[in-house]
């Protein structure tokens, strides 16, 4: 049967199609419409999601009763030999799942996918490692710093080639499946060039198909652009079902991976790495990590807690106040929102009477980590405070609540466990607001005060006695 084409006009900035060019896209955007050429094949369209979990006759799907659809094969994780990785996608990889794993050049996607291929291949399952920027040689590179002895079950290809990739993988039997990248994939049936819209939804499309038909999770790498989100089209967040991003500073060895969509867990969990020589490391005990160099009580600095996914972080806000010489003072902040930073001044001047107005001031969260919610807000003005006054808060103290435009200190959540993670690391001052406090007067022990405050005057007066 001959194949047609048909000529459509996609948004670059959405994926939207249209059969005619727009000047301005449903998203908003201007002129980012460019021509594509779209070739529809015979019948049997491997584009079709055909099987996926439904029975089909003569090729066409049939409804089902949801609750005759058995689910011990997506209850079933697959460990992928790292604890950091298996938490941040919810206990381990679901078979057929697709996951996008992104993040800047060099902060260590491969070589975690590496280590994560080994330890599948040693545990008897077939990988597939295909890339499309390094060449088979280059792999065993790799390889061999980071893991050891190689499984025979370690497969690799250096193909660019859709199609070859699903025949290579359905021949190889493969029970998991990294594409590195997806960008440089192209499908043979599509004119456009690699990376661009259609080669995206295509090739996105036929690895979602292999994975769900045949039960294999399926990693794919994708780049990043200067301000560090996604390059190419939104449409290759929206077809994967976990969407994982790496983050980190090349100077340090600490590295941060965050899930921004899971299908099968929390988004707001997090895993932690320290990158050596031998690669990746995962890092259980997180807080003392961040909390190094804080033995001594500091001006402008205090410790402070969040709670990322199932677990409580204990980390240091350090801030400066200092005079400014030019007509505006300036607002920085390094892991806090500037727009909350703002807030935070704004309350100290009317509520404790110091005026920022001619004083810099910069903020920075000390490990590079970017907290998630309001917990750090006392702990930001306490810093502030501190730095601008001078004054030392005590040794071993930690502060955390949320502060609200007229002064008064709000409760937050899962505030017993961050009790119990700074009660195991050691500190005996804990100040956090009045409504968590009434709830937790027994959960310190004997040498560990919990102090609640109402309004930010009284956790300056406690805070700085």
């Amino acid at each position: 049967m001959a194949k047609k084409s048909k000529t459509v006009f996609v948004c670059q900035e959405c994926g939207y199609e249209s059969p005619k060019w727009m000047g301005q896209c449903v998203c908003g955007a201007w002129n980012s419409f460019v021509e594509e050429k779209i070739v529809t094949g015979e019948e049997n369209d491997p584009r079709r999601r055909t099987g996926i979990g439904a029975s089909h006759l003569g090729g066409i799907n049939k409804a089902g009763r949801l609750a005759d659809v058995k689910g011990s094969d997506a209850d079933e994780r697959i460990a992928t030999g790292s604890k950091e990785l298996d938490r941040v996608l919810g206990g381990g990889m679901v078979k057929g799942s697709l996951t996008l794993i992104s993040g800047e050049p060099g902060i260590g996607k491969s070589t975690l996918l590496m280590q994560t291929a080994d330890s599948i291949s040693k545990g008897g399952r077939k990988v597939l490692y295909v890339s499309g920027e390094e060449s088979e040689i280059q792999l065993k590179m790799r390889a061999d710093r980071i893991c050891g002895e190689i499984s025979d079950n370690f497969m690799v290809l250096s193909e660019t080639n859709m199609e070859n990739i699903a025949q290579c993988a359905v021949e190889t039997e493969a029970g998991f499946i990294i594409v590195d990248s997806i960008q440089t994939v192209y499908s043979s049936a599509l004119d456009s060039a690699p990376g661009s819209v259609s080669q995206v939804r295509a090739c996105g499309n036929e690895l979602m198909r292999l994975g769900k038909t045949c039960g294999i999770p399926v990693f794919i790498v994708a780049h990043v652009t200067k301000s560090g989100e996604l390059a190419g089209p939104k449409i290759v967040e929206h077809l994967v079902d976990c969407v994982l991003h790496f983050t980190g500073e090349r100077n340090h060895e600490l590295r941060i991976l965050r899930s921004f969509k899971n299908r099968f867990g929390t988004t707001s969990e997090i895993g932690a790495f320290e990158m050596t020589q031998d690669g990746l490391k995962g890092i259980e005990n997180l807080s003392q990590t961040f909390l190094e160099g804080t033995e001594e009580a500091r001006e402008g600095s205090t410790v402070s807690a969040v709670y990322e996914g199932t677990r409580p972080l204990l980390l240091e806000i350090q801030a400066l106040t200092s005079p400014t010489n030019i007509g505006f003072a300036r607002r920085t902040a390094i892991g806090i929102d500037l727009s909350r930073l703002n807030m935070i001044l704004a309350v100290l001047e009317k509520k404790a009477g110091i005026s920022m107005i001619n004083q810099d001031v910069y903020v920075n969260v000390v490990g590079g980590l970017r907290p998630e919610g309001t917990y750090t807000d006392l702990s930001v003005a306490m810093s502030v405070y501190s730095s601008y006054r001078g004054k030392e808060p005590e040794q071993k103290t930690i502060v955390f609540g949320e502060i609200g435009l007229t002064g008064e200190l709000r409760g937050v959540q899962h505030a017993d466990k961050i009790v119990k993670e700074a009660v195991r690391m050691g500190y005996k001052k804990i100040i956090l607001p009045r409504a968590n406090a009434v709830k937790l007067a027994s959960a310190a022990g004997e040498d560990v005060r919990i102090i609640g405050v109402s309004e930010i005057g009284e956790a300056i007066r406690v805070c700085f006695p």
